[in-house]
């Protein structure tokens, strides 16, 4: 690598002839996120942007089990816990990473392979070049641990086709390769045992190389994605999730027959209400918002004021830290969620983390 490019041991920075790699190196944590990570991350990519001799940029994961779980957020939770008052820091660095990625001007390719999850989507999902395989596991989890859908997913998902983006932030399912695809997270599907291969061809592209050029070796390695279990069931699914109050999509659930309609409504029962109506809120917002920038800022308001509250460590208790898998959220039932709690989430202004854009 040249000598301005620094990584540190979470993060491998390397050459496969004109491709510059970004490695995720955190396996035995499935390469979560942290602050220094974010800041490697940036410092490469500004650079690379800067070295004519780059075709593109690709970014990966080390270890066997996927690109990357999304951000560490035990190291948030105990920061919360603490009163710790940088402990939004770590969004405050992430967020602008992911609008990075999205107006990248060199091709950025992220390699999808494995788990993708809440900030995995974010480093990943908002890049020109997508690539999942038959081994990924992709999904906005959030509302599961008293969060809500981050990274700019609340702009990325209501731009999913019909209510798809809806089914995905509500219930925090996991879906694989063709659901990606399909939910416009992902581009091409290349089988996992040829992505070595795929970044030689990529890195024989000359520097400077167009994102055709790109997009056209992806396509040479390209399969089927598989089964698409979103599509399949895309008529229930905007039945459901088109309505705009939590109360009227569970209604609707349950008058819908057949397994997947009933796995739905399983799922959503046990997330956090407050974290389901604040979701399904900010999805509605970005459906209509104007840019990406516009997104994260409200995610960012959000994020901050949902750890002056109880759901969210709650949430990491139980999932992360004891393991129980029974969080006690409070309030604990839909109905006593009420529209000026929601308010209260979104009316609070913090300092703008894209103070130059114009909204």
């Amino acid at each position: 690598m040249p000598e301005t490019a620094t990584q540190t041991d979470e993060v491998l920075l390397n050459r496969v002839g004109s491709a510059a790699i970004i490695s995720l190196n955190r396996p035995k944590a499935l390469n979560s996120l942290n602050l220094a990570m974010v800041r490697v991350m940036k410092e490469a990519m500004d650079r690379f942007a800067a070295d004519p001799g780059i075709s593109c940029v690709i970014l990966k994961g080390e270890g066997e089990r996927g690109l990357c779980a999304g951000g560490d957020i035990r190291v948030i939770h105990e920061a919360g816990k603490a009163k710790d008052p940088d402990v939004t820091r770590f969004w405050r660095e992430e967020f602008p990473v992911n609008y990075m990625i999205s107006r990248y001007s060199k091709p950025y390719v992220a390699l999808m392979d494995g788990i993708v999850m809440g900030g995995g989507v974010g480093v990943s999902a908002h890049g020109k070049h997508r690539v999942v395989t038959e081994r990924t596991k992709l999904a906005m989890p959030e509302t599961g641990i008293g969060y809500v859908p981050d990274v700019g997913a609340t702009w990325l998902l209501p731009r999913a086709p019909g209510e798809v983006g809806t089914w995905m932030g509500l219930t925090g399912e996991v879906v694989g390769p063709a659901d990606a695809i399909y939910a416009n997270l992902a581009d091409a599907c290349v089988s996992s045992e040829r992505l070595s291969e795929l970044v030689e061809a990529l890195g024989r592209l000359p520097g400077g190389a167009s994102d055709d050029a790109v997009r056209q070796t992806i396509d040479g390695f390209a399969i089927s994605p598989g089964e698409n279990i979103l599509e399949s069931n895309r008529a229930l699914i905007d039945r459901a999730f088109g309505h705009d109050t939590v109360e009227e999509i569970v209604a609707a659930l349950e008058r819908e027959a057949g397994e997947f309609a009933t796995k739905t409504l399983e799922l959503i029962v046990k997330r956090s209400p407050t974290s389901l109506k604040l979701t399904l809120r900010m999805l509605r917002l970005g459906r209509h918002s104007s840019s990406l920038v516009e997104c994260l800022e409200r995610e960012f308001a959000v994020g901050s004021e949902i750890l002056r509250n109880h759901d969210f460590y709650e949430g990491v208790r139980a999932a992360i830290i004891d393991k129980d898998r029974n969080p006690k959220w409070s309030p604990a039932r839909l109905e006593e969620v009420v529209d000026a709690d929601l308010d209260r989430y979104l009316a609070v202004r913090h300092p703008a983390l894209f103070p130059d854009h114009r909204l």
